[in-house]
């Protein structure tokens, strides 16, 4: 049975936010750690960083999720 993308960026987050980072260079690496790796915390850095809207922010975040997915 697949895990659910959540569950699998969240136990890879610690490397995944080194990746983040290069996306959103507006955040800092610290506050990429603290989000967890948790969509919606990091959706709602993106959206008040970048002064975008929700669901422009929740699809950069999903997008990056896509594509660092790993089993």
């Amino acid at each position: 049975m697949a895990r659910p993308i959540a569950d699998i960026i969240q136990a890879n987050w610690r490397q995944l936010a080194s990746l983040a980072r290069v996306v959103w260079d507006e955040l800092t690496l610290d506050e990429l750690i603290k989000s967890g790796g948790d969509a919606q915390k990091l959706i709602g850095l993106v959206q008040t960083r970048y002064d975008m809207t929700r669901s422009d922010a929740e699809k950069q975040v999903m997008s990056f999720f896509e594509r660092h997915r790993t089993t």
